[in-house]
């Protein structure tokens, strides 16, 4: 995926458009779609980052790596935002799955599943809250903004729920220990023990 995106500078310059192009598990930026032949202004690992949504800005979206790198980002709407979330987020995924058995019962597969339906969670209780607030306003909504919010947050549903069962699969893998086998054999007396006792019953009355 690749568009552009207002990413924070510094308190200077502020929010400035990049292009942006999300490859490989890698999100890069250019400072536009023309210069993206001479090479990236920065990038970041979307496998080892935190995607935090704003509860109050619903065009941002910020990466961090805690205590490495952070990138500010806002989307030019909320619907573009949901579509680089959904890309990140299916990103994520896929450099997870390309591990392949490695990934089986390993804790950080769950850890990222994990915050990756924290942040659907956001996602929708904040597009939910959108609908609710337009219900209830004294000003009729309008037909296509409803119509847009409701196929928003249909997807980011089906997202969510395709999130959860990933993370309950990884979850069960990762908790479930096979019952302790017993050897039968282990239980039973050896020939040669079986021999000594009957010997040491003889005579007995």
């Amino acid at each position: 995926m690749e568009g552009t995106l207002w990413k924070w500078t510094n308190y200077w310059n502020g929010w400035q458009t990049r292009w942006f192009v999300l490859e490989n598990g890698v999100l890069s930026y250019y400072k536009s779609k023309d210069e993206v032949n001479q090479g990236c202004k920065g990038s970041i690992k979307v496998q080892a980052c935190e995607i935090n949504v704003s509860p109050i800005d619903h065009t941002r979206m910020d990466l961090v790596i805690p205590g490495e790198q952070h990138m500010y980002l806002r989307a030019a709407t909320s619907q573009e935002r949901q579509q680089w979330l959904v890309a990140l987020g299916t990103a994520k995924a896929c450099v997870h799955n390309k591990k392949g058995k490695e990934n089986i019962k390993n804790p950080d597969a769950l850890k990222a599943k994990k915050s990756e339906l924290k942040l659907y969670c956001d996602l929708l209780m904040q597009q939910v809250h959108v609908i609710k607030s337009s219900v209830q306003s004294p000003d009729q909504p309008q037909i296509s903004d409803m119509d847009s919010a409701t196929r928003l947050l249909a997807a980011t549903c089906d997202t969510f729920i395709n999130t959860l069962d990933e993370c309950m699969k990884l979850s069960t893998i990762n908790t479930y220990e096979p019952p302790t086998t017993f050897d039968n054999e282990a239980l039973m007396p050896s020939i040669a023990t079986k021999k000594v006792l009957k010997r040491s019953n003889c005579g007995k009355t």
